[in-house]
């Protein structure tokens, strides 16, 4: 998978694609990440991508130019499957978008920052708009690194084990079980028996069960969508 990116502070994406899981998928070449600074378009000699939006009010807009020229000279080197906007007001990043994005060969992604960006870029440009919840961040440089995490650790061969990624949180609408790890007694908190009785059947109803239990408690509203 190919994942290109339109930020004005590409060194806040840095660090987080640069260690551990995403680290290791880019370097087996099964993820490749590019940051692009948009004031490489900017239009004039200062760096400007912004200005004053029109009707007044606090917080400047990023201009459409910068961002068009952006966004055509990136088209010329391939086709994008999805051109991503990074805004408090898209549609919730959940497991099963991430599933699906996971299966596209070329993402853009664009960062807002200030004010946003103007609404003629998000009315001819952008095909999906997409936010990691109900709150509002300084920019969408933070919400690109969360995205491409979400997603790259999907691309087959990017996990040692891929069925690690099968029986995470959300997959079926379900809360993942409750996991232990050696000693099987601390401080007298034990293991539960089935998890040590060697039994794979036994073992995957208990998880099934414990994963039902948990989300039913939890997270109602997702255990209403396992229901259906």
């Amino acid at each position: 998978m190919h994942v290109d990116i339109i930020t004005v502070l590409p060194e806040l994406l840095n660090s987080p694609l640069s260690h551990s899981i995403m680290k290791r998928a880019q370097d087996k070449g099964l993820l490749t990440v590019n940051t692009h600074n948009l004031r490489q378009w900017a239009v004039n000699e200062y760096g400007q991508v912004d200005d004053y939006q029109y009707g007044g009010g606090a917080g400047m807009v990023m201009m459409c130019e910068p961002l068009v020229n952006a966004i055509e000279s990136l088209q010329k080197e391939r086709k994008y499957d999805e051109i991503i906007y990074l805004t408090p007001d898209g549609k919730t990043l959940d497991q099963q978008m991430a599933n699906q994005l996971s299966l596209n060969e070329n993402l853009l992604l664009i960062c807002g920052h200030y004010k946003g960006i103007d609404e003629r870029i998000r009315e001819h440009y952008i095909t999906k708009e997409v936010s990691i919840g109900d709150y509002v961040l300084s920019g969408g440089e933070l919400a690109a690194a969360v995205l491409v995490d979400a997603i790259g650790r999907l691309l087959p061969g990017v996990l040692n084990d891929e069925t690690s990624a099968l029986t995470d949180s959300f997959q079926d609408h379900l809360l993942a079980p409750p996991v232990y790890t050696r000693p099987a007694e601390y401080k007298g908190w034990k293991v539960p028996d089935v998890l040590l009785s060697g039994d794979p059947k036994k073992i995957d109803d208990w998880r099934h069960e414990m994963a039902i239990d948990r989300t039913r408690q939890r997270r109602p509203d997702i255990y209403k969508k396992h229901e259906e």
